[in-house]
């Protein structure tokens, strides 16, 4: 009986943990969205306050994630403005959720500066290209860390989409901003592929730690408190270097555009637009896993090349389009490949990497995660 009761309690336990959580394929379309639109506003924008005067990188790297306070209507507006749950905020977020969060976010806020880095000395169609080495980190991190399986399509992804960013190092060399040293275009390229590592190492974490959260409000509350850490690392740079004065500099003596633009434009778009993005990137690792969001981003990375050629006339010959022609290729066999296996495990099981569809009232809806607990079931629509 002693050793029953104990079983019933930690399952009790457990589940009190990680409760079911359904998802419907839209909210799953709407991620992904604001992913598309955060990712591409977010690296024109960055390299935005570069070209026209900006040049403090701990400027550039403070606003990725100033703009945490923005998660708090993610967090607030479900439960007191909408009604749609009657989950309070920060139910359950325990100490090692904290811990976790905010070890992240310092490894997040320096990834951020090396990022600002990168872009402050490449063209945004280099730095995007560059960016996609992280995908080869990330599968084999996630193998290590949340033990990914690796098939042929995510393989044969990674291959294709490293091998673009190879024939980008290669053939680069002669595009370069005029007035770059050949030093300062070498520290870019480093702390582009150094952001990538990190990023890489990033997304597996991040899975790990979502598979103890309740559900995707949390997920904002994780990504909160991630946040505030990396600002709080961006803003002890910025103090000791004098990136406030900077700021303020900038805006009336040095900035191209003026100061309204400057701070509209340069710092409050730029604010709102990686946490669009990162937020974004956050909720596609919790609803699938951390390589599809990997890979999600990746194919990104041919959008902001053309953006780059579009807005700010970057180079675009035979070497980008070779490159961008394996980024698109990479990621639609991975598409692909998805697609089959999708159509086979709804024939054999129900279900797809993790996610089960069920029908539900003649409704198809994703259900997150393997426990099957129906406890506070009404609290899983936010």
């Amino acid at each position: 009986m002693s050793d029953g009761r104990v079983n019933a309690d930690q399952q009790q336990q457990e589940n009190m943990v990680k409760p079911p959580v359904k998802r419907s394929h839209t909210l799953l379309i709407v991620t992904y969205v604001c992913l598309f639109v955060g990712s591409i506003a977010s690296s024109l924008l960055a390299k935005y306050y570069f070209v026209h005067g900006g040049s403090s990188r701990w400027v550039s790297t403070w606003v990725q994630s100033a703009g945490f306070p923005l998660l708090l209507t993610l967090i607030y507006f479900p439960r007191y403005v909408f009604k749609t749950t009657t989950r309070r905020p920060f139910t359950r977020f325990t100490r090692r959720h904290l811990i976790f969060s905010v070890l992240i976010g310092f490894v997040l806020g320096f990834n951020n500066f090396l990022f600002s880095w990168g872009t402050s000395y490449l063209p945004v169609s280099t730095s995007s290209l560059l960016l996609s080495t992280q995908l080869v980190f990330t599968l084999i991190l996630s193998a290590i860390i949340v033990k990914q399986k690796i098939n042929f399509s995510n393989l044969n992804c990674v291959v294709l989409l490293t091998l673009s960013s190879v024939l980008l190092a290669l053939g680069s060399s002669k595009d370069k901003p005029a007035g770059l040293t050949k030093t300062k275009y070498y520290i870019g390229f480093v702390s582009t592929i150094g952001a990538g590592l990190l990023f890489a190492l990033y997304l597996p974490v991040t899975e790990k730690l979502y598979r103890s959260v309740y559900c995707y409000a949390m997920v904002m509350e994780v990504q909160l408190m991630m946040e505030l850490s990396a600002t709080v690392f961006a803003t002890i740079g910025m103090a000791f270097d004098g990136g406030f004065r900077e700021m303020a500099k900038e805006a009336n003596h040095v900035f191209t555009k003026g100061p309204t633009v400057y701070w509209t434009v340069a710092i409050f778009a730029n604010v709102v637009t990686w946490q669009l993005c990162f937020a974004a990137t956050s909720g596609m690792v919790y609803l699938t896993s951390g390589i599809t969001g990997g890979i999600c981003m990746t194919a990104l990375l041919a959008m902001n090349v053309i953006g780059g050629v579009v807005v700010y006339g970057d180079e675009f010959g035979g070497v980008k389009i070779v490159s961008t022609v394996l980024c698109i290729w990479g990621f639609s066999s991975y598409i692909y490949g998805m697609y089959m296996k999708m159509k086979e495990e709804e024939k054999e099981k129900g279900e797809y990497s993790g996610v089960k569809t069920t029908e539900d009232g003649g409704e198809m809806e994703v259900e997150m995660g393997k426990v099957k607990d129906d406890v506070a079931a009404a609290d899983d629509r936010v």
